[in-house]
C-alpha cells in the first residue's frame, strides 16, 4: 500500500512538474537572476544590418505562392540586403514555374522529391549570407520579424533566434484551433522565459533563423528538422533567443483529426530528436541547458504521458483499496481523472456534431496531444513515420 501510494505522488509530480510546475520553477529562477543582475543586460544592436537569406523549402504551394512573396517583399529590411530563396524539391503543381515568374527570387527545383530536409540540405549548400531565416511558404511573417530576429544576433553568444508561431484565432474556432492557440500561448510565454534564463530549447519551423556557418547537414530520415537544426547549434555553445514580436501567423488545423495526425508525427519525430541528441541529457557537460531540454521537452514525448497512464492504473488500485465509493482522499482523485478523461471524451462527442463548449477545448486537447505521444511511439518503432511532410489541412 505504501509503495503504490509513494508511487503514485512521484507519477503525479512528473506530471505537474512537466506542464505547470516547470512554467512555475522558471518563472521565480528569472526572478532570483533579474535580482543578481540588475540592469546587466544590453538591448541588442539596432543598426545590425548583415545581409540575409529568407529561405523556403516547399512542395506542392502553389495556392500561397503569391501571398507569401508579396508579404516577403513588404517586409521590413533593406530589400537589397534580403536574399529569397526557394527549394521546391518534388513540386509538380506549378508551383515552381510560378515561382519563377517573380523577379528577384532564386529557385531551385527538383522533380524527384526528397522530403524538407532533403531540400534544406541542398539549399544551404547555396546560401552566401551570414544570417539564415527558414520560414513556411503557408505562413505569413509580421513586417517588422526579420529585422527584429537579426538584431539579437549582433550578441555574438547567440547562433539562433527563435520566432513565434501565432494561430489566426476565429470566434468560430474549432476544439483544435481553440486548444492550438492555447498551446502556443502557453508555449510562447515558457519559451520567453527559457531564453532570459539561458536559453530556448528549440525553434519552431514556422520562423527562425541562425548564422550560416553554424549550419550542420542533418540526416536524411529526420522528423523535426527545425528541432534538431536549432539544438545542434546550441550544443556548440551557441544560445537560442526569442522574440515574441518575430512571429509567423497561419490558420489553426481544421480539425482535431488533422491535429492529430500533425502531432503524432511531432511526437515520433520527438523521440527520434530525444536519441540522436542524447548527450544533451548530459547536466554535467550541458548545464543549464540540458535542466531546460529534459525539464521543457523530454519529458513531455517520454515520462509525462506514460505517467497519465500509470496514475490511473495506480490509482484505481489504492481506490479499490480504499472503497472506491467511499469517497476517500485518493478515490476522490481517481475520480477527479476520471471526470477529466469524460470531459475530453465530451468535447470529442460535441466536436462532431459541431457543438462546441469552450470549457471542454483544455481537456480536450490536452488529451489528443498525449494519444499522440503513443501513437507517435508505435510509428517510431515501427518506422512507418515517412521523412515527407504530409500537410494538415487547416481551416479557412
Amino acid at each position: 500500500m505504501l509503495a503504490l501510494q509513494i508511487t503514485l505522488w512521484i507519477l503525479v509530480f512528473i506530471v505537474f512538474y512537466t506542464y505547470i510546475g516547470y512554467g512555475i520553477l522558471l518563472f521565480l529562477l528569472i526572478r532570483v537572476k533579474r535580482l543578481f543582475e540588475g540592469s546587466k543586460k544590453t538591448d541588442p544592436d539596432e543598426t545590425y544590418e548583415p545581409d540575409v537569406t529568407l529561405f523556403i523549402a516547399a512542395y506542392n504551394e502553389r495556392d500561397y505562392v503569391a501571398e507569401k512573396v508579396r508579404n516577403s517583399l513588404e517586409l521590413d529590411y533593406p530589400h537589397e540586403k534580403l536574399h529569397m530563396v526557394w527549394v521546391t524539391d518534388g513540386s509538380d503543381d506549378g508551383t515552381p514555374e510560378l515561382l519563377k515568374q517573380y523577379e528577384g527570387l532564386e529557385v531551385h527545383h527538383l522533380p524527384e522529391r526528397s522530403g524538407k530536409i532533403g531540400a534544406i540540405n541542398r539549399g544551404m549548400k547555396l546560401v552566401k549570407t551570414p544570417i539564415v531565416v527558414f520560414c513556411d511558404a503557408n505562413t505569413m511573417l509580421g513586417r517588422e520579424s526579420i529585422r527584429r530576429m537579426v538584431r539579437l544576433f549582433s550578441d555574438p553568444k547567440v547562433g539562433c533566434v527563435s520566432g513565434e508561431k501565432r494561430i489566426f484565432s476565429k470566434e468560430k474556432d474549432s476544439a483544435a484551433g481553440a486548444g492550438e492557440g492555447l498551446y502556443w500561448k502557453y508555449e510562447s510565454m515558457l519559451k520567453k522565459w527559457d531564453a532570459e534564463l539561458y536559453s530556448v530549447v528549440g525553434a519552431a519551423g514556422e520562423l527562425f533563423a541562425i548564422r550560416t556557418e553554424l549550419y550542420q547537414e542533418v540526416e536524411r530520415d529526420t522528423l523535426l528538422d527545425d528541432f534538431i537544426i536549432s539544438l545542434r547549434v546550441a550544443q556548440k555553445g551557441y544560445t537560442i533567443q526569442y522574440d515574441p514580436e518575430a512571429y509567423a501567423i497561419e490558420t489553426a488545423s481544421a480539425n482535431v483529426k488533422e491535429e492529430l495526425k500533425r502531432k503524432i508525427r511531432i511526437s515520433a519525430g520527438g523521440l527520434q530528436s530525444v536519441i540522436r541528441l542524447h548527450s544533451l541529457l548530459n547536466v554535467f557537460r550541458y548545464g543549464t541547458l540540458s535542466f531546460q531540454y529534459i525539464s521543457h521537452r523530454v519529458l513531455r514525448w517520454t515520462l509525462a504521458p506514460l505517467s497519465l497512464l500509470f496514475m490511473l492504473i495506480v490509482g484505481l488500485i489504492l481506490s479499490l483499496q480504499e472503497g472506491i465509493f467511499n469517497f476517500g482522499f485518493y478515490s476522490i482523485l481517481f475520480w477527479l481523472q476520471i471526470a477529466f478523461y469524460i470531459a475530453a471524451l465530451l468535447g470529442w462527442y460535441l466536436e462532431n456534431r459541431s457543438v462546441r463548449v469552450k470549457l471542454l477545448f483544455v481537456p480536450y486537447y490536452f488529451f489528443i496531444m498525449n494519444l499522440s505521444v503513443f501513437l507517435g511511439f508505435i510509428r517510431f518503432i515501427k518506422k512507418t513515420q515517412s521523412v515527407n511532410w504530409e500537410r494538415a489541412v487547416r481551416s479557412k
